[in-house]
Formats: structure tokens, sequence, C-alpha cells
């Protein structure tokens, strides 16, 4: 993995899994305050496409190959463009002020540099 100390054992120790988790639980108490004709609508999208992004991070770090994790941390990052679209439409409705860019960016990045390290080592 390409983590700065090596002692990654598991997808728990990589710090782009722990982000995914951090934007959890920021979304799910953002979502809180939406309104409640939208649980069954936006509400509810928004809360699958981020649980998405750590749980495939986490699948894919579990699979016997690394073409397999690789399709798995695009899936993630795909939920994350997803959970980012959800979020801006949120903030056009008025639900939300402004979306948490940064914190979408805390886990984008790692995630982009977790695939291409895993791509660079393929060959």
């Amino acid at each position: 993995m390409m983590e700065d100390n090596i002692n990654v054992q598991t997808h728990k120790d990589l710090r782009v899994w722990q982000k995914g988790m951090e934007l959890v639980e920021k979304v799910y108490s953002m979502t809180a305050s939406f309104p409640q004709s939208e649980a069954f609508g936006l509400t509810a999208q928004i809360k699958r496409s981020v649980i998405s992004i750590p749980s495939n991070i986490a699948e894919g770090a579990a699979r016997n190959s690394r073409k397999e994790y690789i399709q798995f941390l695009y899936v993630a990052l795909g939920s994350l463009a997803e959970l980012e679209t959800q979020l801006l439409i949120a903030q056009r409705l008025k639900f939300i002020d402004s979306i948490p860019e940064s914190s979408l960016l805390e886990v984008k990045k790692p995630l982009l540099g977790l695939i291409k390290f895993l791509k660079g080592s393929e060959q």
C-alpha cells in the first residue's frame, strides 16, 4: 500500500478509508436537518453514496487481486463523484449552505494516489 509507514495490515489502517469514514459521519450529520419529505429521496441517495466510499475501499482491499482492488477503488471514486453531485443538488435546493469540499478532497486525493500506486506496481 502507499501509506507513509508500511504498517498497513487491513483496510482500517489506510488513511483513505479513515477519511472516508469521517466523511460518512459528517454527511450523516448534514442530512439530519434535511426535510422529512426527503427521507426516502435525496437523503437516502446521499447516505448510500457516502457509505459506498469506505465500503468499496474495504471490499477492494479484501480481494485476491490487485486488478480487483483497483476496480473497487474506482467504484469508490465514482461514489465520491455521485456524492458531490447530490450535495450540490442539496445546496441548490437550499437544504445546505455549502458542500464540504475540503472533506471530499481529503478522500479524493489519497484515493487517486492509491489507484496510481497500485496501477504503477501492476507491471
